[in-house]
């Protein structure tokens, strides 16, 4: 039979009823990554013919009646951005190619706890400094949709991956839209948690107030059974919550929004970035979460007009002191330096020059400036400290929204996927591809892209809900419902 490697939850019933194996699954994502890798290029490192090893375990532990996690022998890839033990972690950067982490990020360790089949890492934006997954030190990851465009970013090979049905499931990570923007550029599902739902200990971090770990997959369900598995209070974390998880599972089944307000920004639907296509789209999502019995109320928000550049400010201030640490003396790239060098500088600030130089890319560099000279004196409340105001009025908007209703209805991205090359020269252009969801992110609240349609084109298009915080469950009953209702999860690309 044919190893349905688009859907986690379908795999899951197989292999529990016994219809395939653990080690048939594993052999199916090894053969389909043969086939789509030297197109889409969308994993850094693969594990390759020991993923067959983990598989047999499994297979050997299942026959013997021995207890197994919610995941076993689903195969799962995660984002070049998670410590793991066993695989290299690079970030997709020159400056930690080849580095192995000697610890498991946490999300890493409870993958492994449900027994997933970790098949690899996935190719991003260099430190996840991107949107189109073109800022990569190991070359460009292509969309399976139309390879001559992006896959989106920073979690571009995360999204990809499952887009070209090498693997049900993937873990990314989202800053500003990092999840969410490659899930609608692909035509998957992906999710942006609320902020400390899913522990960040081992995540590389980017801006550590924004970053967070979400899955990706086919549809609402595979999303909902990934959460289930990485979500939960870490102490390792002190940004983790301590609140409980909830049964995202029972959430899904019951897929009804018969009596929930759902929201639209007007201003952002009416917005003059976003393309007739996008919009169109957004109006039939709205049609059918009316169709279907939910409220549809217009909200108005203060403050969309300063989220793009609210997030450029405190996003590159706190990755100019995250990234401070690769400085070619205790890990990662080192270069070597001349005598004259040495002479010049002194040898350590030579070395550290030299190093951060050849190590980071030209979009890491250029926030690592942005971030430094906002932080520099005489400038540190002239915009960051303003910036950090500003992103309490923003959080103030979702507040006042959600005293009316449940969720907030809206585009993910401005287009559907552009051409490689078409922004990469133009860094206000790309950062303006995050003009609808950075705002989650500087909120800290949870936000999920769904399947929305295709262009004339033919490319996938993604609607945006967004909920109060811990409010993932919601999402995954809106979310299912919507998707119980239209097919466009279901299309698949002829990759």
């Amino acid at each position: 039979m044919t190893i349905p490697l688009d859907s986690a939850v379908h795999l899951k019933r197989l292999l529990a009823a016994g219809d395939v194996s653990a080690v048939e699954v594993a052999r199916a994502a090894i053969d389909r990554m043969a086939v789509t890798e030297p197109t889409i290029a969308g994993f850094t490192h693969s594990v390759g013919e020991p993923l067959l090893q983990q598989a047999s375990s499994i297979d050997q532990r299942r026959a013997a009646g021995k207890s197994l996690g919610a995941l076993a022998g689903i195969p799962v890839a995660v984002k070049d951005v998670l410590c793991s033990a066993d695989m290299p972690t690079t970030c997709s950067s020159k400056m930690l190619r080849g580095f192995r982490p000697p610890y498991d990020a946490t999300v890493i360790s409870r993958l492994r706890a449900a027994d997933a089949l970790l098949v690899g890492k996935t190719n991003m934006d260099e430190f996840a400094m991107g949107a189109s997954t073109e800022n990569s030190a190991f070359g460009v990851t292509r969309n399976p949709w139309d390879t001559s465009r992006t896959p989106g970013g920073s979690s571009g090979g995360a999204a990809a991956v499952v887009a070209a049905s090498n693997v049900p499931l993937s873990l990314g990570s989202d800053t500003g839209g990092s999840i969410r923007q490659p899930a609608a550029f692909c035509g998957v599902t992906g999710l942006k948690p609320t902020y400390g739902r899913v522990s960040r200990f081992g995540l590389i971090a980017f801006a550590s107030s924004l970053d967070q770990v979400g899955p990706l997959g086919w549809d609402v369900a595979d999303n909902a059974l990934l959460l289930s598995q990485i979500a939960g209070l870490d102490a390792r974390d002190s940004t983790s919550l301590d609140a409980p998880v909830d049964d995202y599972m029972s959430a899904v089944a019951a897929a009804d929004v018969r009596g929930m307000r759902i929201g639209v920004i007007r201003d952002q639907l009416e917005s003059d970035g976003l393309d007739a296509e996008t919009r169109a789209a957004v109006q039939r999502a709205i049609g059918v979460f009316r169709d279907a019995g939910a409220v549809i109320v217009d909200v108005q928000f203060k403050h969309t007009k300063y989220w793009v550049p609210t997030y450029y400010i405190i996003a590159p201030c706190e990755a100019s002191s995250n990234l401070s640490r690769y400085d070619g003396a205790h890990y990662g790239h080192r270069s070597e330096i001349t005598a004259d060098e040495a002479k010049q500088m002194g040898p350590l600030v030579a070395t550290y020059c030299k190093s951060r130089e050849e190590g980071f890319g030209a979009e890491v560099k250029r926030r690592i400036m942005l971030g430094t000279y906002s932080l520099s004196e005489g400038y540190s409340a002239k915009y960051y400290s303003k910036a950090l105001r500003v992103r309490r009025l923003i959080r103030g908007d979702y507040d006042e929204a959600f005293g009316q209703v449940d969720l907030l209805l809206g585009p993910v991205t401005p287009t559907a996927a552009f051409a490689l090359g078409d922004k990469v020269d133009d860094p206000l252009q790309m950062y303006l591809c995050d003009l609808f969801t950075v705002g989650a992110n500087l909120a800290g609240l949870p936000a999920i892209s769904l399947p929305a349609g295709a262009t004339a084109a033919g490319l996938p298009l993604g609607v945006q809900l967004q909920a109060p915080p811990l409010r993932e469950a919601a999402l995954f009953r809106a979310g299912a419902a919507f998707q119980k209702a239209t097919d466009h999860h279901q299309q698949r690309p002829s990759l």
